[in-house]
């Protein structure tokens, strides 16, 4: 009985919604075009360059390239392999599910083990800061200021959960020997070799290559793109069928247990499901101190909403890599950006122009879509070269400490 349960709940599920769209035809139709155009404007454009360039990277061996130069400081920080470090930049900058779809790929070709893939996608699952400065900064909240305070605290707490993500999964020996690399006088030679061996390995030509990453990445993006256009169309039909107003009512008496606004329930609800909606929700609460909408935009960015983590699951369902540590990571994620807001509150906003942006709220389509691409590529390679150097500062340091000790 106990294993039928399950499909019971999810057959009784599927029919209550199926019966919802008959009673709410209007409904379904205009928030399944909604969910569309936000594919198509928004996450398409932003998302489709991102996935062709990972796989064309992943195949010509520059990922291994990077990941052998990067290895010294991503593996004993993070307990991931230097392939993470470009993972990590890449999704950074492009947003979710970028880093999902690169730590896939990786297990596939056997650079990480579940343990390290889990690591990875737990702490590169972040949103873009093109979307974060001009769709909720700009758009949500009309004020350009608390882009800052967004940033730190959203990818601030990004880096503190791979941090403690190093924790998750038994210590292997062979961990430290799957990518045992040579003196650091020979780094660059032999991260040429691996780029060679990687290329070698893969095998296809540059037409092939551009064909099947062309191919793959479509039929993520039509993946991702229903996924969107789902989650639209459930939350409209909970919304009208009353069930939203019952979460509203059981978060309400959280928040006031907590001691927060009990206004910030419809956001905090509405971010549980999809992260647009949420934030925008978080930026129009009226009665409701600065602070505590910007700790909720922070928390709801981080948590990507249900329909992100679809997304990632779909990617994922190839690899053994299981949900539960993501799930759990995106919950640590949230708590600590909305912590991080708070902390950083005075500091930050006491030395910035909080005067409210005199555009208007749809000034967020304008900061959003393909012709903001170059300006992704260019905070990617920004991120590439930070971790550069601090790969190289990090191995400074640790040879002259070796040095001082003999």
């Amino acid at each position: 009985m106990k294993r039928l349960a399950l499909p019971l709940l999810i057959t009784f599920g599927l029919l209550s919604i199926c019966m919802l769209m008959v009673v709410y035809p209007l409904s379904v139709w205009e928030s399944g075009v909604r969910g569309l155009s936000i594919w198509w404007e928004v996450l398409f454009p932003s998302l489709f360059p991102f996935f062709v360039i990972s796989e064309l990277l992943l195949g010509l061996g520059i990922v291994h390239f990077m990941g052998t130069l990067l290895h010294p400081f991503m593996r004993p920080v993070f307990r991931i392999p230097g392939t993470g470090g470009f993972v990590a930049a890449i999704s950074y900058a492009s947003g979710y599910p970028v880093g999902a779809k690169l730590t896939a790929k990786l297990w596939e070709q056997k650079q990480i083990t579940r343990e390290e893939g889990e690591r990875l996608v737990a702490f590169t699952t972040t949103s873009d800061p093109i979307f974060l400065i001009g769709a909720v900064s700009v758009g949500f909240f009309h004020m350009p200021a608390l882009a800052g305070i967004l940033a730190i605290a959203h990818y601030g707490s990004g880096l503190i959960v791979g941090l403690l993500m190093r924790f998750h999964g038994p210590k292997d020996p062979l961990e430290t020997n799957t990518e045992a690399l040579p003196e650091e006088v020979n780094r660059l030679k032999h991260a040429f070799h691996a780029m060679h061996q990687a290329r070698e390995s893969d095998g296809r030509s540059l037409g092939q290559l551009v064909q099947q990453a062309i191919r793959s990445s479509l039929q993520l993006m039509t993946v991702v793109g229903g996924l969107v256009v789902f989650f639209s169309v459930i939350l409209e039909l909970f919304t009208e069928a009353g069930f939203m107003n019952g979460m509203y009512h059981w978060l309400e008496q959280v928040l006031l247990f907590l001691g927060l606004p009990t206004e910030l329930s419809q956001s905090l609800v509405g971010g549980l499901f999809e992260v647009t909606l949420g934030a925008r929700y978080a930026g129009t609460l009226e009665g409701v101190p600065l602070i505590y909408k910007v700790a909720a935009a922070a928390s709801i960015l981080s948590w990507g909403g249900l329909s992100v983590h679809a997304q990632v699951v779909s990617i994922l369902n190839s690899t053994p890599l299981r949900y539960l540590p993501f799930m759990f990571a995106r919950a640590v994620h949230a708590i600590l950006a909305a912590g991080i807001v708070f902390l950083c509150w005075n500091p930050i906003m006491n030395t910035v122009d909080t005067i409210n942006w005199s555009g208007s709220s749809d000034s967020s389509s304008l900061l959003t879509g393909i012709h903001l691409l170059p300006s992704q590529l260019a905070i990617t390679m920004m991120l590439i070269g930070g971790l550069m150097l601090i790969t190289a500062v990090y191995v400074w340091i640790k040879q002259l400490t070796a040095k001082t000790q003999d």
